[in-house]
């Protein structure tokens, strides 16, 4: 239900709004997750602890980076001469929206990026119990294309044509999806078990990033100062949390190298 609530109030958020406002409110995952995952102790927040100070201050980095990226243009400083896949911006729907109401939108929009840290919070706790990625990842998708389809039937009752499939960029976008969204679903699952919601989360401000560069290379996109500045918040961020991460886990080994020979000891004055 997490996943059809998320793609519905996604869409039509967009459909209200556009996609940098998407792209602005999403940045926000990352703060939620940490908080989340503090709430329900899956991470350590202490002003004390070094690695607990860098993954705060490296999650309010990457988000702000991820800001001046979506937000922010100024001067240009790179314009392509001739992507390889220019040609798409003809396939593509203009991204404009007739039914603009940003605050509908945005309401929306904020609800959908609040379920994304549920979600995550959600898949460690299914890790811990049933470790098995491939499978949930299966059952999940099968769980929410029947009750999208259930939605959609209700939903557009009075326009059978809608599932008509044309041989256009909607046959692209489904075929992809149903090829890449399940493995990439896998891969999330793995990173929730081992590493833990925050480390996958920050990963979201990294990808506005990526697509700011392969939209400059691949598709004739251009490439302005905001997005060479909040690309370099963005990765000292990023990079911050890893060393916070990083460190916490070093510490925890540690720890338990050092209590492992005062058990053992416990153990044999037993014997």
């Amino acid at each position: 239900m997490n996943r059809s609530t998320y793609l519905i109030t996604g869409f039509i958020g967009i459909e209200y709004s556009n996609p940098t406002l998407a792209s602005a409110i999403s940045n926000i995952n990352p703060a939620i997750t940490f908080i989340l995952a503090i709430i329900f102790r899956m991470e350590k927040a202490s002003f004390k602890e070094k690695s607990s100070i860098a993954k705060m201050v490296g999650t309010i980095v990457s988000l702000v980076g991820a800001l001046v990226v979506v937000l922010y243009h100024g001067p240009r400083v790179f314009t392509p001469s001739s992507p390889p896949f220019q040609e798409l911006h003809q396939l593509l729907p203009p991204l404009s929206s007739s039914n603009s109401d940003w605050i509908i939108g945005g309401c929306l929009l904020a609800i959908k990026d609040t379920l994304v840290p549920v979600a995550f919070i959600l898949q460690a706790h299914i890790m811990k119990i049933y470790p098995a990625p491939f499978t949930v990842s299966f059952f999940y998708f099968l769980i929410a294309s029947i009750l999208t389809s259930l939605i959609g039937i209700v939903a557009e009752e009075n326009n059978p044509s809608i599932w008509i499939i044309h041989f256009d960029i909607t046959l692209v976008c489904i075929v992809v999806g149903g090829i890449f969204n399940p493995g990439y679903y896998a891969i999330h699952l793995w990173a929730v078990r081992n590493k833990g919601p925050v480390y996958l989360a920050i990963f979201r401000p990294l990808s506005i990033l990526i697509a700011v560069i392969m939209g400059a290379i691949f598709l004739g996109d251009l490439f302005y100062l905001g997005s060479l500045v909040g690309g370099i918040l963005i990765s000292l961020g990023f990079y911050t949390v890893m060393w916070g991460k990083a460190k916490e886990e070093k510490t925890q080994l540690l720890s338990l190298s050092e209590e492992a020979p005062l058990l053992i000891k416990n153990i044999d004055d037993q014997i």
